[in-house]
């Protein structure tokens, strides 16, 4: 049969199933196998030839018929997977099947009506040899699961046959080790199989259908007892599935194997179609997916010690009943580690790439998953994090980081990336390692939009931070916390930071203490607290290398002065918000002026016309995001309470927490009639004595006198002179007690939990807008998905498609599809 007339055989199907008024009987195998039996179509044909108004017609028309379709096409996946799709006949069968369902369930999951559908028993599914007893019938959903699973491991479809004969039995099919099928060699598989494009291909349209069961959890209302739990994920990673340990192996190994330069032929990648790169999007996709897990809520998964020969522990360990979760959390070969963080790090480097010749090397886009999937390791394994620090491994992320949020950081249709890339770097800060590794110099350059200098890692980590503080969008403001805490953890081990990298951090400090800056929000102090703390740091423990920086401080000593006789007198409190109210804003949120004319000062631009835009669920407060932990004697972390009252051994008390600082604010500023927050002299009062600022006086008392008078003595107008004073001084006896070192750990909690949630289906979604003929999760999902609480996927053109999601949870809107007829009339519930 033609391609033109299976199209036409299948087209004229859809249209007999969308007229019917009367149920088809699902014994009437000549109507049914119209759809998949007698037809050759791509996943392209079936998404142009089943539109989505037709589909919404027979779901509220004739529910029946389109209940008979998606249990026939599962009953024909379950069968195929029995048989082992020996037959190109039966291969073809499983494939219509599987491109039908992904197209059709997006249209089952918006109906609320419809929800438990798949969830149902189905007569004759029995759970137990086959009895067609109803009390153990399987759930249409689990045989769907188990189906697919079992075609992942299909030899000859997915898979290379191990056996030399062409025909297997069906026994054979149930009894194979799976773990002998695994796609990639890498984590607990040594064997590289050779690459096959068709087992490739089958792969991801399974992938994909899978991806789509998956999806149900956009569609649904909120749940509070279900703690966010997938059902459809919940029942795959479990031990029902008995391919959970070579399928989670299989889809970490082929994203960390994928080497999408190969042999670096210029401009292969237009000479030759990569067949691979989108195979390894779909794995990684699936695995963030099903490693998506509360821990904060739930007992945090074990690492395991054993030593065997193994990757993993084949038995039951305690911890998480999601499998994939467990497997994650046991990997414990260094060689693992290795292979692991060397594949990410490529990938993530991949964009990063230059060479003579334009545009001749390959970009991969998935580097949004990527990152996910790195914070998920981390998070999951505690000896993954303790390996990636171990070494100087950890700049190979930093640096793709960096680079990704730079690059993002005027971009607000990319916000959960900037936020994803901060919680990864405020996660490894936490760590001293990652502080020490940070003194690395820094001599491969990376194409950046950045200010030339010549020092360490540290010196671009603070170049990045200060460029998305003052020329990013206002859309970044929440993260200004989190980014100045990175920055306070790893200063007590930075041994020398170059003089670019110390004058921007003299300047965030400028702008960030400006008196309108300080008296217009009750937080905004905050950031002058974690400057000052750093600053400290660096003088009290890595004195001697940081003239640099010693010297900047000297050069701005005003700020410091400004800042201890802060006015507190009401007439000068409104004097600075009037001077705020007439003079515009030369940065997103600083009123430095050395700001306005500086390199990078630019304001962010709205996103381009035509790009998708997400609205993101608010991340908690840093207060909730970390916990304190003071460094003791021997290098150990000693976790504290928090309390607003910790006085540091040098006298001065350091910061004290957002949320307790709030309350306190709260209580001693007023509030306007509108509501508008207004300070107080008292809420200046109570803050302004606890400025952490006698280590810095001190300082400028010391040094400041031998400066001057070594310029007036010596005639001094060069400040290379000046920095050879400072290297060779010494402050030993004369600065304070030094105060204990405080890190304040990332610590998981369920409102991260829920960002990684939203943010994981928003980046899944907008991929597959773009990569299919009408998106992976169809157009419905377009006008009637719920990624998450407040979440707004927004598409600028294409009649202002949304896909909405309301603050109190899953929530679905049904709408129109893109040009299709369907319903309208948005209604959007938060930004």
């Amino acid at each position: 049969m033609g391609s033109a007339d299976s199209k036409l055989n299948f087209r004229k199907a859809v249209i007999q199933l969308t007229t019917k008024t009367q149920p088809v009987e699902a014994t009437d195998d000549a109507f049914w196998d119209q759809f998949w039996a007698d037809t050759a179509t791509s996943v392209q044909d079936v998404f142009a030839l089943v539109p989505a108004a037709e589909i919404r017609a027979v779901r509220e028309e004739s529910p029946s018929n389109l209940a008979t379709l998606c249990y026939k096409a599962v009953e024909k996946l379950v069968q195929g997977a029995e048989s082992g799709c020996h037959s190109e006949k039966e291969k073809q069968i499983v494939l219509n099947c599987s491109r039908l369902l992904t197209r059709v369930l997006p249209y089952i999951f918006e109906d609320p009506d419809w929800r438990g559908f798949f969830w149902s028993t189905v007569p004759g599914a029995g759970r137990a040899g086959g009895e067609d007893d109803d009390e153990n019938a399987r759930p249409l959903a689990e045989s769907l699961l188990l189906a697919i699973a079992d075609l992942l491991f299909c030899p000859d479809f997915t898979v290379q046959s191990h056996r030399r004969s062409t025909v297997d039995s069906a026994e054979d099919v149930h009894s194979l080790d799976s773990c002998e099928y695994i796609w990639e060699a890498g984590v607990g598989f040594a064997h590289s199989p050779q690459p096959n494009y068709i087992h490739d291909v089958n792969r991801m349209e399974l992938l994909k259908l899978l991806l789509t069961c998956f999806s149900e959890a956009m569609y649904l209302p909120p749940a509070p007892d279900s703690g966010g739990t997938n059902p459809w994920v919940q029942f795959f990673c479990s031990t029902e599935n008995r391919h959970a340990l070579p399928l989670f192996t299989s889809l970490l190994n082929t994203v960390c194997a994928y080497d999408p330069v190969g042999y670096g032929i210029p401009y292969n990648h237009l000479l030759f179609s990569d067949y691979r790169e989108p195979l390894v999007e779909e794995a990684a996709q699936v695995l963030i997916v099903t490693l998506d897990h509360d821990s904060a809520t739930s007992a945090s998964p074990t690492v395991d010690g054993t030593t065997t020969g193994t990757a993993m522990d084949d038995t039951d360990p305690p911890g998480p009943e999601n499998l994939f979760v467990n497997y994650l959390s046991r990997i414990h070969r260094e060689e693992d580690f290795q292979f692991i963080l060397k594949g990410i790090a490529r990938l993530l480097s991949n964009p990063l790439l230059q060479t003579y010749l334009p545009n001749s090397t390959k970009k991969i886009q998935f580097h949004q998953e990527l990152l996910v999937l790195f914070w998920k390791l981390c998070d999951f394994n505690k000896k993954f994090l303790f390996f990636v620090l171990k070494s100087s491994d950890v700049l190979d992320i930093l640096v793709p980081i960096l680079y990704f949020l730079n690059d993002a950081r005027a971009d607000q249709s990319r916000v959960g990336l900037m936020h994803i890339g901060v919680f990864i770097l405020l996660l490894l800060s936490g760590e001293r390692n990652f502080g020490v590794r940070l003194n690395k110099p820094y001599s491969v350059r990376v194409p950046m939009d950045i200010p030339v200098f010549t020092g360490t890692h540290a010196d671009l980590l603070i170049v990045v931070f200060h460029k998305i503080i003052t020329s990013g969008h206002q859309r970044l403001q929440p993260l200004f916390d989190c980014l100045l805490t990175i920055v306070v953890n790893v200063s007590p081990y930075l041994k020398s930071l170059s003089m670019v990298a110390a004058n921007k951090l003299l300047h965030l400090l400028e702008a960030f203490s400006t008196t309108w800056f300080l008296f217009s929000a009750a937080q905004n102090h905050h950031l002058v607290f974690f400057l000052l703390e750093a600053f400290n740091n660096i003088i009290q423990y890595q004195f001697d290398g940081n003239s640099n920086l010693v010297y900047a401080i000297i050069r701005k000593r005003s700020v410091f002065h400004q800042l201890a006789n802060l006015p507190t007198d009401p007439p000068a409190i409104h004097k600075a918000l009037q001077r705020r109210r007439r003079a515009p804003e030369p940065l997103s949120r600083t009123g430095s002026q050395e700001g306005a004319s500086m390199e990078g000062s630019r304001p962010a631009a709205p996103a381009e016309p035509g790009t998708l835009k997400t609205s993101l669920v608010a991340t908690p407060g840093i207060d909730k995001l970390t916990e304190k932990s003071q460094v003791s004697e021997d290098g150990t972390l000693r976790s504290l309470e928090s309390t607003s009252q910790q006085s540091s051994a040098d006298g001065s008390p350091v910061m004290e927490e957002p949320e307790q600082a709030w309350r306190e604010q709260r209580r001693l500023s007023s509030a306007s009639a509108s509501g508008q927050w207004s300070p107080t002299s008292e809420w200046v009062l109570s803050w302004k004595s606890k400025l952490p600022l006698q280590t810095i006086m001190r300082l400028l008392q010391v040094l400041v006198p031998q400066v001057e008078k070594i310029c007036i003595d010596k005639g001094l107008t060069d400040e290379s002179e000046i920095l050879r004073f400072l290297q060779h001084g010494t402050l030993v006896g004369l600065l304070p007690v030094p105060h204990p070192i405080l890190i304040r750990k990332y610590q998981a909690n369920s409102g991260t939990a829920m960002w990684f949630r939203t943010y994981m289906w928003g980046v899944i979604y907008l991929r597959w807008v773009w990569c299919s003929p009408e998106g992976l999760l169809g157009r419905a999902s377009a006008g009637a998905s719920a990624l998450g609480p407040t979440m707004v996927v927004g598409l600028m053109s294409r009649q202002s498609t949304k896909v909405v999601l309301n603050s109190a949870g899953w929530a679905p809107t049904v709408c129109g599809g893109w040009g299709e007829g369907g319903r309208s009339g948005w209604k959007e519930f938060g930004t």
